[in-house]
């Protein structure tokens, strides 16, 4: 075990002070929570009939696409603002417009309508790639000038 500038590193995991009992209690029952997920998925892989019939088809798929534009709004808004809640609706955006791929992809009849959804999945992908860059990234060329500063923050990193 071994102190670096007050983080405990054990065994692969690192501690700080500021992680409460309750944060650790959390994130052990989100691990048990996608433990619990493996069998569920097989239960639903093996019992879900292959096709079925849906009521408000286009309302979700409407829906999907305003959860997409509204989170890259936000996300534009907020970085532009310099609010570091930025990254919070870049990373839901990605993961909204993933699911859309997905599901865009899974649906589709096969023929022009494939078709149709791979190449709107390219695009979705684009974007998934553009919000997790965002979200992820530490650094991003201010619209005040060629400083560099940290996305989601109007002043430079500290070194």
């Amino acid at each position: 075990m071994a102190m670096v500038t007050g983080m405990t590193l054990k065994a692969g995991t690192v501690t700080t002070p500021a992680m409460t009992r309750r944060k650790r209690w959390t994130l052990i029952l989100l691990g048990a929570g996608a433990v619990l997920l493996v069998p569920w998925t097989v239960v639903l892989a093996l019992t879900l009939p292959g096709d079925t019939e849906v009521r408000h088809w286009s309302l979700a798929w409407i829906g999907l696409d305003v959860l997409m534009a509204a989170g890259c709004a936000g996300t534009a808004l907020l970085g532009l603002r310099g609010d570091p809640r930025a990254r919070l609706t870049a990373s839901a955006t990605a993961s909204a417009a993933v699911l859309d791929a997905w599901f865009d992809i899974t649906t589709a009849q096969a023929g022009t309508a494939l078709a149709q959804a791979l190449a709107c999945a390219v695009a979705e992908a684009t974007l998934a790639g553009v919000c997790a860059y965002l979200a992820l990234s530490r650094r991003r060329l201010t619209t005040h000038g060629a400083q560099d500063c940290e996305f989601g923050t109007m002043s430079p990193p500290a070194p």
